[in-house]
């Protein structure tokens, strides 16, 4: 892990790698940092050949820099809000090797849809769409004092907002990839509703013997299939250690899906 010059509002810089050494992130040292949300959301991912993938809220890049990893010809948008985020995410697009595949559009995901399109995210044209929305809403847990760790886990909108904007951007027939707090289930099922079938649930605990920490739900536009209830992942074994699972998923040696 090594140093590097900091954005103003991020304070220090620090440099990580994921997915066995393969993937090197440039990323705050305090605040929300990478972890296994995006390693598990990129893994849940389809094989999307040359297609394209939206990434909300993509903060470093994390989720789509992995799934670009994992897939050679994939085209990438990293769409966040932040622009010194955004400015970590294009720096580590460049990092990777990955600058002719990584697009990244600072702006925020509620933003009127002629603005989106001005900056390039046109509707109907993405693949897939992949999302971890801040997890609580505001008043919902203690904020922490961070900023940057502040806005990935604390929405100043409502949920909805990103549905409906992965709508429009997504072909017909496209995929929204999502991972949650387990709690929200019941809201992210509502907004689903709307435009998706073929809903695809799957828990995620940290023990076995211990309620769900996760759901990752996936979903296509215009489908009427119904929906499945998938097998848990369990993230780590009765010894602490990773499962034989998690660690090949945490390594980019396994899928999800």
């Amino acid at each position: 892990m090594s140093e590097a010059k900091a954005p103003a509002g991020l304070g220090e810089i620090v440099e990580d790698r994921l997915l066995d050494g393969r993937l090197l992130l440039r990323q705050p040292r305090k605040g929300h940092r990478a972890g296994s949300d995006a390693v598990l959301l990129a893994a849940v991912l389809p094989e999307l050949g040359a297609g394209r993938l939206l990434d909300i809220g993509a903060g470093v890049g994390t989720v789509g820099l992995a799934a670009a990893l994992a897939q050679p010809e994939l085209g990438v948008t990293l769409l966040e809000r932040d622009p010194e985020l955004a400015g970590l995410a294009a720096g580590n697009a460049a990092l990777n090797g990955m600058e002719g595949r990584i697009s990244v559009v600072a702006a925020d995901v509620g933003a009127p849809a002629g603005k989106l399109t001005g900056l390039g995210l046109a509707s109907g044209s993405y693949d897939a769409v992949a999302m971890n929305p801040p997890f609580y809403p505001p008043g919902g847990t203690r904020a922490s004092p961070v900023p940057n760790r502040k806005a990935a886990h604390v929405a100043e909108g409502d949920l909805a907002i990103w549905l409906r904007t992965a709508r429009r951007l997504l072909k017909p027939g496209g995929l929204i990839a999502i991972i949650h707090r387990a709690e929200a289930l019941p809201e992210l099922l509502a907004g689903l509703e709307i435009g998706f079938g073929a809903l695809a649930i799957r828990p995620v605990h940290a023990f076995a013997e211990r309620p769900a920490i996760r759901v990752i739900v996936t979903a296509v536009l215009n489908s009427r299939k119904p929906a499945e209830l998938l097998p848990a992942f369990v993230i780590n074994g009765p010894d602490g250690r990773l499962t034989a699972l998690s660690d090949a998923v945490h390594r980019g040696r396994a899928k999800l899906g």
